[in-house]
């Protein structure tokens, strides 16, 4: 039985360990914990949740079981025929009041810092305007003259052989690694979220208003992620596909989307931004 119950535990990890490395790309079945980081704010938040969150909840789960466990067996009337008869404990009641108060400190001190860097833009280096529409998203790159577009998901005969259903696009983003870049979103009819679980980003798409976060992409790869906010019958069917590659491979794609753009189409991108502003 033991033996067994190595086994088991063995091919637990080695499940786990074989779904994280696939996971980097895209989600797999059955797969445990969050998708591998591939951006500084997603490094923290796995830190915060795999070496600090699950720990302090493990422990607690376990104390709670192991007082109930001992309660039930010291105290049940065959143990104790005679139910004690007193009141309260002034140690115990300070001790579960303490406790949790230095647990939750413990707590929020690195969450507090992990949500400042979370909105803190440090020196954008580029911007990636994002748009939710009714259903599927648009992305314009203010810096860059006339590169702007729809991206809609794949269906039926047009997904290509190998590719996920439900997270490919016609129109995949296309961002540099090593980069920061500030990501402004908005919406043009009801709310959406724009969410990518490597980089450690879902925020609202709200009409009418203008938000930003910040992503530095730390590995070249395909990351998927999809609208996080019911939007309605088409929710289920915007997906997001960012394609990061490095940065002179970037500076190619930017050269070859412009020369398939119009020559002389004003840039309707930076127009609506600076407007927005």
């Amino acid at each position: 039985m033991r033996g067994g119950l190595i086994l088991g535990l063995t091919i637990l990890a080695a499940s786990m360990l074989l779904g994280e490395a696939a996971m980097a790309d895209q989600p797999v079945n059955w797969g445990l914990g969050l998708q591998p980081a591939a951006s500084p704010v997603m490094q923290d938040i796995r830190w915060f949740h795999d070496s600090l969150l699950m720990p302090i909840i493990t422990g607690i789960t376990l104390l709670v079981v192991a007082l109930l466990a001992y309660v039930i067996i010291r105290f049940n009337k065959r143990a104790n025929p005679t139910p004690s008869s007193f009141t309260h404990n002034t140690t115990v009641e300070v001790l579960w009041t303490v406790v949790p108060v230095i647990i939750l400190v413990v707590i929020a001190i690195p969450s507090f810092k992990l949500l400042y860097k979370a909105d803190s833009i440090a020196d954008p280096e580029m911007t990636l305007k994002v748009t939710g529409n009714q259903w599927y998203w648009s992305y314009a790159y203010p810096d860059y003259e006339n590169i702007e577009f729809d991206s809609n998901l794949l269906e039926g005969g047009d997904l290509p052989a190998g590719a996920p259903r439900l997270l490919t696009v016609d129109n995949k983003v296309v961002l540099p690694i090593d980069t920061n870049i500030r990501i402004l979103v908005t919406a043009s009819d009801v709310l959406h979220a724009w969410a990518v679980p490597a980089f450690g980003i879902k925020i609202d798409t709200i009409p009418g208003r203008l938000r930003e976060t910040w992503v530095r992409i730390t590995k070249e790869g395909t990351y998927y992620g999809q609208c996080s906010e019911l939007c309605g019958v088409g929710h289920a069917y915007m997906p997001v596909e960012v394609q990061a590659v490095s940065k002179e491979d970037f500076q190619a794609w930017v050269a070859t989307k412009q020369a398939q753009a119009p020559q002389g189409a004003p840039n309707a991108a930076a127009t609506k931004l600076v407007a927005a502003q």
